[in-house]
């Protein structure tokens, strides 16, 4: 109990006649085992007297009670803190590895919608490219001329009412 409780030094110091007034004095100050030193410099020097204060303060019984409690500590405390801390370790470490891996599809997932952009804008390039070059009028008129198509006509023809919007089953044939 006396090794916990440290050593305090108190320094009395005594003022000459013109200690009222403040200087602009550096003070330096050293500590040997039990006595520590004041030197202080300018013109108004003060006399420092060292004095051992080895009397400990009084310290009640519960105090040292929770000191000794606290002190003690059984191996299954000790194996509870060590498996509390392997396991945030293991934790913190999985949570890493989670995070990095979604900064790593995020970067997967940005590339892949930059390509994405890419292809479709050639793409639509490509088609308006096609389409450009496709004249319908010469694509009517190599129709009509050489392979022989016509317009159907009136009596070709045939209307019927659909019961849903959405399509038609054909069951046989039309004629």
């Amino acid at each position: 109990m006396a090794a916990a409780v440290k050593r305090s030094f108190q320094i009395k110091e005594t003022h000459k006649k013109t200690a009222s007034r403040k200087s602009s004095a550096q003070t330096a100050r050293m500590q040997d085992d039990d006595v520590i030193h004041v030197f202080v410099e300018g013109n108004t020097v003060r006399q420092a007297v060292a004095e051992n204060a080895a009397q400990p303060k009084a310290i009640s019984r519960g105090t040292l009670a929770n000191r000794e409690r606290a002190a003690q500590m059984n191996i299954g405390y000790v194996m509870f803190l060590t498996v509390a801390a392997v396991l945030t370790v293991m934790i913190c470490v999985n949570y890493l590895r989670l995070q990095a891996r979604y900064t790593s599809l995020q970067k997967t997932t940005t590339a892949l919608e930059l390509r994405l952009g890419s292809l479709k804008l050639e793409n639509d390039a490509e088609y308006n490219r096609i389409i450009s070059g496709v004249n319908l009028e010469d694509v009517k008129a190599y129709a009509m001329d050489r392979l022989g198509m016509v317009y159907a006509s009136e009596d070709q023809i045939v209307t019927y009412e659909a019961a849903e919007k959405d399509y038609v089953k054909q069951y046989r044939d039309i004629p």
